[in-house]
């Protein structure tokens, strides 16, 4: 049973972690049909898909606690509400941006689901448990191709490299609390996400460097998760068009 103090402060968690999974999946569905390769069209395809069913459990989870209703979470809600980091919104890029970035966050999410499977809060550990599974084909397949990127032509290299220095300065963002994590974390219901930070820049550096990839030094982290560039907006106006058509809407 969740304190009732926490509750405030687990559903701004779980909807962070949401947003960034509906915003990166919008972001790699919009390789279906232009991936390099066939298999890879299948795969980037089912990534998407993926992180679309991640987000859709932590926000039952959220829906569990506060009645809120996904579909109208997700469709409805205006840019400057969207807790995601700004990572992920950022444009795809060519494929050497798209498995950089991808590369970058799996490893993000891997590392703090393995300690979200030991949380106090029984729903969230069993989501963990459960999307881990998936999080390590990502991983596998995300390192795979940085490795390829940073170890195959001069200009694969170059690509791999230049994505890096635009990507790596916001991964920071990503281990930001928010306000109410302390709570959470002294009650061992998520995770410590700053103590996790040094372990995630040590693991992603040394398969980068073994990738032939520099990662670079400094540049601009975002503040908070109130912070978005331009690119939020017209990802998110897209992707609820259809639904605003007809907001009363309740079968398509």
């Amino acid at each position: 049973m969740l304190e009732a103090y926490l509750k405030d402060a687990l559903v701004a968690r779980l909807t962070a972690w949401a947003d960034d999974e509906v915003v990166l999946a919008q972001r790699l569905s919009e390789w279906v049909g232009h991936a390099p390769i066939l298999e890879e069209d299948i795969a980037i395809a089912n990534l998407a898909q993926d992180e679309l069913g991640h987000a859709k459990v932590w926000l039952e989870l959220r829906q569990e606690l506060d009645g809120s209703d996904p579909d109208r979470l997700v469709y409805f809600r205006d840019p400057l509400e969207f807790q995601n980091a700004v990572l992920v919104e950022l444009p795809k890029g060519d494929w050497a941006f798209t498995m950089v970035r991808q590369y970058l966050f799996d490893a993000y999410e891997n590392l703090w689901l393995k300690e979200a499977t030991r949380s106090t809060y029984p729903p969230l550990a069993e989501a963990a448990s459960r999307i881990l599974k998936e999080e390590r084909f990502h991983l596998k397949h995300s390192s795979l191709w940085v490795e390829r990127l940073g170890q195959g032509t001069e200009e694969s290299h170059r690509r791999a490299q230049e994505a890096l220095e635009t990507l790596f300065p916001y991964v920071r963002q990503l281990f930001q609390p928010l306000p109410g994590d302390e709570a959470l974390v002294e009650a061992r219901v998520v995770p410590d996400l700053k103590a996790l930070e040094a372990p995630y820049l040590e693991e992603v550096t040394a398969h980068l460097v073994r990738s032939g990839l520099r990662p670079p030094e400094g540049g601009y982290v975002p503040k908070s998760r109130q912070e978005h560039t331009e690119y939020l907006w017209s990802l998110l106006a897209e992707m609820q068009s259809v639904a605003r058509w007809d907001p009363e809407a309740k079968a398509w």
